[in-house]
């Protein structure tokens, strides 16, 4: 597949399952909750902490402006909330882990509900 045919289709994956926006994300970000959701390696902030300030970068660029490494971390974001999704738990999600950690993710499964 043609390099700007991949980078096309995991922008417009990456447009579908972020469904948060940079500002809401944002303030997302700013909350104890989300500060305690997912790993944290050695005390510090979380792998999805640290990959919705990533996120949020990449969606207040111009898509002309996308580095390869932005390209790289919404296919990993793409994974992630792929992966995640299917693990969804049973009953209400409002306030769980499993929640949050999307949310760092950029992702709201309540979103729309």
């Amino acid at each position: 597949m043609p390099a700007e045919d991949e980078q096309r289709e995991t922008w417009e994956t990456f447009r579908e399952l972020v469904n948060m926006t940079p500002s809401a994300l944002e303030k997302w970000l700013a909350t104890d909750d989300s500060q305690a959701a997912g790993q944290h390696k050695d005390g510090g902030e979380s792998t999805g902490h640290a990959s919705g300030r990533a996120i949020v970068g990449i969606l207040r660029k111009k898509q002309s402006d996308l580095s390869d490494a932005d390209y790289a971390h919404m296919r990993k974001v793409n994974g992630y909330i792929h992966r995640h999704l299917a693990q969804r738990p049973s009953g209400d999600v409002s306030d769980t882990r499993w929640r949050h950690s999307l949310m760092n993710w950029g992702h709201d499964p309540l979103a729309g509900s």
